[in-house]
């Protein structure tokens, strides 16, 4: 309806400004889909304007493609992919463009089908045409140098395209050399394309730039060459080459340090499956090149002309290959956005650490989310932990031997690690949640965002080079884990430096979750911010033989909470009593009386370094072990924390009135989503009892899932009545021996 109106009014001579003759209703139809005001140049649309707040990676684009580059209905089908790959690369789109004389950075839908309607009139427009029609109030689709302006006038450092302009043949006489060149040589935006047309004179393009200061890369591992548009290799060899993102981030970055008014310029070729179609492009365009001279087009008509008829004998060929050089450039220009980002907050903070050494002040370093705790009585957390790709195996059968032989079961594959989960859990209750961890730029990210969307993901850095965490578990016929498998390299990614990007969001968090898939230095950095900023601590070993870490840093009680399995309890009473404990049986193999009993030993030395315990014990469900009174409230952010005086200790057993569990599915995730519930109600301010019933039953809806963090998991399913209904269970009070 809305383009139906635009089209009518702008058949009113669009090359002059006529708002202020059209209808009234016209006019407040045009100003509620263009969003626009009486005075300034920019409007930035709602998305980036909170992207540059909140210091988010942005990456521009511009619409000379739409207006001028791509037939209807490509233009808005590879305007809304590009867009769509900039967010799934983990940054911000901000389409470019000119409307009644205003630049816009950042294009709703609308906006963007407006200018791609074959019906609407806009300028091609590059730095000496933006005074003209903004002027006259016209409508306009950015070039490279247009949209390099805008961007760098906007604050948008990185800016993805076709191809760019350059030294035209026979340029010696013409003086014909692209408003590209110029632009580059002077303003500090980085242009990712895939090279430089071939019909121009790519030698003596890059004599150019190199004249002209303007720093100029091929992309890739095995890339040398620099490329030519449509085909890898040009003949000329690259200046410089960037193997990765990270190292492209960390050249822009270096110019930016210094101050330097140019420039950069990032080629990426072509994917190779269209360099055989490029080879054939080529060849035509060189005889469309002379076509154009014969029939004297020139100027600002000849690069559609070329690209029209190019699509046309190569049959649709050539759009194809320019739609997929768009794409795959906006897939770099992405990854370099992130890594440009994550580069400036490390310097940021890497010197307002040593500001800090050096004066003792207390500056606060803000992370790249938007704080939603400044406000009194918001209740939040933040989870630091691992995110794993969990593949489970589970046997069909009881009989079986370690004999190398094949026998039949299930394999499926999920999403985990403790710390996703416990995150996962923690959205699915309804809790404001930021999720801080590493993932890797592979073949797993995308199913891992598709199925984690309902999360805070902002601060789960994507990695390049890196392979996402994974892990396999090797179930017996009832469930019962075996033993794991797992590939968890990427978790060292997860630096001190890296989570200090988030050092605001943790600080003013009602209590902070880890897991042991951290390193000891990630967790000393986080156990030290948060004692600073009286924040409790709850760590889950997420492994035997993770258990012991927060015992490794220098705080002599590192964390508030933990919530270890009776053989992680095992671990840390060993490491911490420096003997081995002489306990014996897996925990469900042993009656319920001597199972507490156990239990009861580990906790005698574990609770005078953690103030509170929640202890699983498989079928005998959990222990809950803290220091002081047994009706003293649970701390969270500024509560103080009970290191001395008595212990009391409670047994909740896993299932009501002594009825058998039902079918178990899976155990995997079943203590994460407990200590997800345990958190939520805590949270709310419920009583510690209703707080472990509530975890228990979570722990109950995941073991009948094969998703360690099931859908079925809501405030509902584990509310106060939810609890009376199916977890009225009575806890048991134990005293030491």
């Amino acid at each position: 309806m809305r383009i139906h109106i635009l089209k009518r009014c702008f058949k009113v001579d669009p090359f002059h400004r006529k708002r202020r003759s059209l209808s009234s209703h016209y006019s407040k139809q045009l100003t509620r889909l263009f969003n626009t005001e009486p005075n300034g140049v920019l409007k930035l649309s709602e998305e980036v304007e909170s992207a540059l707040h909140a210091g988010r990676p942005l990456v521009a684009l511009e619409t000379t493609i739409i207006t001028h580059g791509m037939p209807y209905p490509d233009n808005i089908s590879t305007a809304t992919e590009v867009e769509n790959i900039v967010r799934d690369g983990g940054a911000v789109p901000a389409t470019i463009g000119i409307l009644n004389g205003r630049i816009h950075i950042g294009l709703s839908k609308q906006q963007l089908e407006f200018l791609a309607d074959p019906n609407t009139t806009a300028v091609k427009t590059s730095r000496r045409d933006l005074p003209f029609v903004i002027s006259q109030g016209l409508h306009g689709g950015t070039t490279v140098s247009g949209t390099m302006v805008a961007a760098h006038m906007a604050g948008i450092q990185i800016f993805v395209t076709g191809g760019i302009g350059g030294v035209h043949r026979g340029a010696e006489s013409s003086m014909d050399i692209s408003a590209d060149l110029t632009e580059l040589a002077r303003t500090p935006v980085t242009v990712i394309s895939a090279g430089i047309k071939s019909i121009l004179d790519i030698g003596r393009t890059l004599e150019y730039l190199e004249t002209e200061g303007v720093n100029v890369s091929a992309f890739g591992r095995t890339t040398k060459e620099f490329p030519a548009f449509f085909t890898r290799k040009s003949g000329y060899k690259a200046p410089y080459t960037c193997e990765t993102a990270r190292q492209a981030a960390e050249m822009i970055y270096a110019r930016e340090r210094m101050g330097l008014q140019t420039g950069s310029l990032v080629a990426v070729p072509i994917p190779e499956e269209f360099d055989n179609i490029g080879q054939e492009i080529e060849t035509v365009i060189q005889s469309v090149v002379k076509e154009a001279s014969k029939k004297n087009i020139q100027g600002k008509e000849i690069t559609p002309y070329i690209l029209q008829r190019v699509n046309d004998l190569t049959q649709g060929k050539s759009l194809k290959a320019n739609i997929e050089l768009i794409k795959n450039n906006t897939t770099v220009g992405a990854k370099i956005a992130v890594e440009l980002k994550n580069v400036q907050n490390l310097d940021k903070n890497t010197n307002n650490s040593a500001n800090k050494s050096r004066s003792g002040s207390q500056s606060t370093t803000v992370g790249r989310t938007k704080q939603s705790s400044s406000s009194p009585g918001i209740k939040n957390v933040c989870v630091v932990g691992g995110s794993i790709v969990d593949f489970t195996a589970r046997m069909s059968t009881a009989d079986f031997k370690m004999n190398g032989g094949t026998y039949p079961g299930t394999v499926k594959q999920s999403f985990g690690g403790v710390g996703r989960n416990i995150a996962d859990g923690l959205s699915r209750l309804d809790v404001d949640t930021l999720f801080i961890s590493a993932i890797g730029n592979d073949s797993h990210r995308t199913a891992f965002e598709a199925h984690c969307k309902h999360m805070n993901l902002d601060a789960v850095a994507r990695l390049d080079d890196q392979s996402t965490a994974t892990y396999c578990a090797m179930l017996k016929q009832n469930g019962e884990l075996m033993f794991g498998i797992g590939d968890m390299d990427i978790h060292q990614q997860i630096t001190p430096q890296y989570i200090s990007n988030f050092e605001e969001n943790l600080s003013t968090s009602s209590l902070v979750c880890i897991d042991g898939n951290l390193s000891v230095e990630a967790i000393e950095y986080v156990c030290l911010l948060c004692a600073r900023s009286g924040i409790p601590v709850l760590f889950d070993p997420a492994d035997v033989h993770k258990a012991t870490k927060p015992f490794l840093i220098s705080q002599e009680q590192p964390v508030t909470y933990a919530s270890p399995n009776f053989n992680e309890l095992k671990m840390m009473a060993s490491y911490l009593s420096s003997q081995e404990m002489h306990i014996t049986g897996v925990v469900d193999d042993l009656d319920l009386d001597t199972a507490i009993h156990e239990c009861t030993t580990l906790l005698q030395t574990v609770s005078t370094h953690v103030s509170v315990i929640l202890v699983t014990l498989g079928k005998h469900g959990v222990v809950l072990c803290r220091r002081g009174d047994r009706n003293d409230k649970l701390p969270l952010k500024g509560d103080p924390v009970q290191m001395k005086g008595g212990v009391v200790m409670d047994h909740y057993p896993a299932t009501a009135g002594n009825k058998p569990p039902s079918q178990i599915v899976s155990v995997s995730g079943a203590g994460d989503c407990m200590i997800a519930a345990f958190i939520a109600q805590l949270l709310q301010g419920q009583e510690t009892s209703q707080c472990v019933k509530a975890g228990l039953l979570a722990g109950q809806i995941s073991l009948q899932s094969s998703q360690a963090v099931p859908s079925n998991l809501t405030p509902h399913a584990v509310s106060g009545q939810a609890v009376q209904q199916q977890m009225d269970v009575t806890p048991r009070e134990i005293t030491f021996s």
